[in-house]
């Protein structure tokens, strides 16, 4: 145990020392931002429209009521497509940055186990995304609250809560095979290639009806982009991402422990 805290307070020193944090936390806070926008046109399209903020097809784009169930959906679908991505950006830092600085070698030289190393990136992962993802969520109500959306009710939040760790929590899992590619490919293009390949077939297996079956379709699934969530994600989804998330992990642990790292 000493010595996963001793590797899990590196890494987080890392990242606290890194502007990719800062960067990751502003990217991600366009998400509540683009809401809030999007709600000011649909409460006065006609304003929004005189002011310059929209347009026709941007009309048509965000068509709904400005009401707080249409906020949340926005932050939902947002996590699911800009969470891919922004985790997958954290994933591809945190494994790749070793190689990329040239450090692994030092890395690997000291009494650590290579396993105890592993398990600490990924704790940081989890407890940076989930952190992220929570100060969202309360940015975003914040936002809902100065732009005066109605039909608020604690029941509502509770269950959009829900569904957003939910949908974060998922998106987390999917991330070991980001690491390991981060790993193989000793660098940052090959996970970030990965999780961009994943993010367009998971829209393709989406759209023929197969995302329930398709790992990384299932948060985009959940998030309700494609239809009523309890129709298209049941038990099997879930099984089926803890599956591809176990196999992740392992080949990730296997990985560090048997590849040459001689360079």
């Amino acid at each position: 145990m000493r010595a996963f805290l001793a590797a899990f307070w590196a890494e987080a020193l890392k990242a606290r020392r890194s502007k990719v944090s800062l960067f990751t936390a502003i990217g991600f806070l366009i998400l509540p931002l683009v809401g809030g926008l999007f709600m000011i046109i649909l409460k006065d399209p006609e304003r929004a429209r005189a002011m310059g903020l929209i347009s026709v097809k941007a009309q048509l784009f965000t068509a709904g009521v400005a009401d707080w169930p249409t906020y949340f959906d926005i932050l939902l679908q947002g996590m699911a497509i800009g969470g891919t991505i922004v985790f997958a950006l954290i994933t591809a830092w945190v494994f790749g940055r070793e190689f990329a600085d040239h450090t692994v070698k030092e890395l690997l030289a000291i009494p650590t186990p290579r396993g105890i190393i592993v398990g600490a990136k990924f704790v940081l992962i989890a407890l940076w995304t989930l952190g992220l993802v929570l100060f969202i969520f309360v940015i975003g109500l914040g936002i809902g609250v100065a732009v005066d959306i109605p039909s608020w009710s604690p029941a509502l939040g509770w269950t959009s809560f829900r569904f957003l760790m939910t949908t974060a929590f998922l998106t987390i899992m999917l991330m070991p095979f980001v690491a390991l590619f981060a790993s193989a490919g000793r660098g940052y293009l090959p996970p970030l290639g990965w999780a961009i390949l994943t993010l367009v077939l998971a829209q393709i297996a989406g759209i023929l009806g197969w995302g329930d079956w398709f790992p990384w379709s299932v948060p985009v699934l959940l998030s309700g982009m494609a239809g009523p969530r309890a129709e298209q994600v049941g038990m099997h989804s879930y099984i089926v991402v803890l599956l591809t998330s176990i196999a992740g992990i392992a080949a990730t642990f296997a990985w560090w422990r048997s590849a040459d790292q001689a360079r």
